[in-house]
């Protein structure tokens, strides 16, 4: 008779634990997934930050090599204008050497 108990008691027992082991089971693969759909979220953001550093190192590249290209233009605008305010100057020392020679002839003209 007492055997027969211990074994309800053990064949409860062991029913509790299979449920309790059915439990644990249920919360680890529910863990897992939650696991793995952070992993493949922090993938999917490693994915997305490594192409958005490809595309600034690729805007990055172009915005030098069109600065570069800026410069060299900026360069030869500053050397036209150096040069266009020599021939302006070579110009009115000209038109000043011509005025005072317009004016000691209009002198000599007006003695004459």
């Amino acid at each position: 008779d007492q055997v027969i108990k211990m074994c309800d008691d053990m064949v409860v027992m062991l029913k509790q634990e299979q449920l309790d082991d059915e439990h644990k089971q249920e919360y680890c693969a529910a863990q897992l997934n939650l696991a793995e759909n952070k992993k493949k979220g922090l993938e999917r953001s490693i994915s997305d930050t490594e192409a958005s550093i490809e595309s600034a190192k690729e805007s990055v590249a172009t915005l030098t090599s069109e600065i570069a290209a800026l410069e060299v233009g900026i360069k030869a605008c500053d050397k036209s204008v150096a040069d266009a305010t020599e021939q302006r100057k070579a110009e009115n020392s000209e038109y000043k050497q011509l005025l005072a020679s317009d004016i000691a002839a209009k002198e000599l003209l007006g003695f004459a």
